[in-house]
């Protein structure tokens, strides 16, 4: 008669394989890749960590570290197609910890309905349609810009194209 050692030691032999998937799925875990033209940020348990991680492969500790990629090349930011970026660590580590990772709502996307919003408020249809719309695309890119020096060094608007307004055909003819 056979005696198997490990029955007797009160082994059970599915121990390995889990233990095996275990390990493999915490790896997996670990393992994290940021693409080029971004910049990973770190968060644990919530808190921003000030450590950042360029292009590449990368571990982390799992279920407690998180992480998020941050486009740090030339972006073009879908409202009114309003570039912007930035090419320091540094700044998007600021930029993250003071406006999250969605830093461009506040800082581009919310900014340019208000100066829009300022600028229409002002003027009738004739100046907005046609007399001052050329003037439009540098006074909205000035003031988002003057805004940015302050609140956020590390982001430049390159350039701000607006697109006519669109108005009912009626009262276009009449323009």
């Amino acid at each position: 008669m056979l005696i198997n050692p490990l029955s007797m030691s009160g082994f059970n032999p599915i121990i390995v394989p889990g233990l095996m998937v275990l390990i493999g799925g915490l790896i997996n875990m670990s393992l994290h890749r940021i693409e080029e033209g971004h910049i990973g940020v770190y968060f644990r348990g919530g808190a921003l960590l000030q450590k950042t991680a360029n292009p590449g492969f990368h571990m982390m500790v799992p279920l407690i570290t998180s992480f998020k990629s941050i486009q740090i090349t030339l972006q073009t930011d879908e409202i009114k197609n309003v570039p912007c970026g930035t090419s320091e660590n540094e700044a998007v580590y600021d930029m993250v910890r003071k406006f999250t990772v969605d830093y461009d709502k506040p800082l581009i996307f919310d900014k340019v309905h208000h100066e829009l919003n300022q600028f229409c408020s002002v003027h009738n249809l004739h100046e907005v349609y046609i007399d001052l719309f050329d003037q439009i695309d540098e006074n909205l890119k000035n003031a988002i810009q003057k805004e940015l020096s302050d609140m956020a060094p590390g982001l430049r608007v390159l350039s701000v194209r607006v697109t006519k307004p669109k108005i009912p055909e009626a009262i276009r003819k009449k323009l």
